[in-house]
């Protein structure tokens, strides 16, 4: 896998605009794997996304990954450090999973981009829930009755999300955190995805600057701005006392 390159960044951060997290996750995912179609990698596991999206976030941005998030007790801004290695080591999905309890039974197969895609044009969560169940769930019973997924009561509809989550267990990424003020423990939910995503748009923004500050000065066109190193156009800037 092949690091992005700054030109790679404006084009992806340019083509996203206006696009869904979903869809700017598979632009990602085409730009890592460039032999793969939009379809093939509409079909991945969601576990599986978040893993090439962050081995990709690893040779473009480097392995660590630094954060911020606010402390549900006490309020206070914790500064979270990860390791991508940490954040890989998830399971794998599995093709079908069935789950019961009591005198109810579902299957379901794993959440795939595609879902998410089509989820989007729902106007709330409750709707988004109930679409991902109705696309994911592959049978349901009540003792030997088969259930139709638009039958299922709230309880139910518990079970079915349970399983999902069950199916792939890396399609959730939750971090345990702990505030330094206040002792607070918690748990919150790292979307690969989007973090990666706004990364690459504040790196955007850098070159952007870069190119003005750089074709300003020498007279160079964008194209030979971005043909220079990031190392020499540091030393170009530093020399310009940017």
């Amino acid at each position: 896998m092949h690091p992005l390159t700054p030109a790679d960044v404006l084009d992806l951060c340019d083509r996203g605009e206006g696009y869904g997290p979903s869809a700017r996750a598979l632009l990602l995912l085409g730009a890592a794997s460039p032999g793969a179609s939009w379809e093939e990698l509409a079909e991945l596991s969601l576990g599986e996304r978040d893993r090439r999206l962050l081995r990709l976030r690893a040779v473009t941005l480097g392995p660590r990954l630094e954060a911020q998030a606010r402390c549900p007790a006490c309020k206070e801004t914790a500064e979270v450090d990860l390791d991508t290695a940490e954040l890989l080591a998830t399971g794998e999905a599995v093709p079908e999973l069935e789950l019961s309890r009591d005198d109810f039974r579902v299957r379901v197969r794993p959440v795939v981009s595609r879902d998410l895609l089509a989820a989007e044009a729902c106007g709330s969560l409750e709707e988004v829930r109930l679409h991902i169940v109705q696309r994911c769930l592959l049978a349901a019973w009540r003792g030997e009755e088969p259930v139709a997924s638009t039958d299922l009561v709230p309880p139910e509809l518990d079970l079915v999300a349970e399983a999902l989550a069950a199916a792939d267990s890396g399609a959730e990424l939750l971090l345990d955190l702990g505030c330094p003020s206040c002792g607070q423990e918690w748990q919150e939910l790292l979307d690969a995805a989007a973090f990666f995503w706004a990364e690459l748009e504040r790196r955007s923004s850098r070159v952007v600057l870069e190119i003005h500050l750089l074709a300003r000065a020498y007279g160079w066109r964008e194209a030979d701005v971005l043909a220079v190193s990031p190392r020499r156009r540091r030393q170009y800037l530093e020399l310009l006392g940017a």
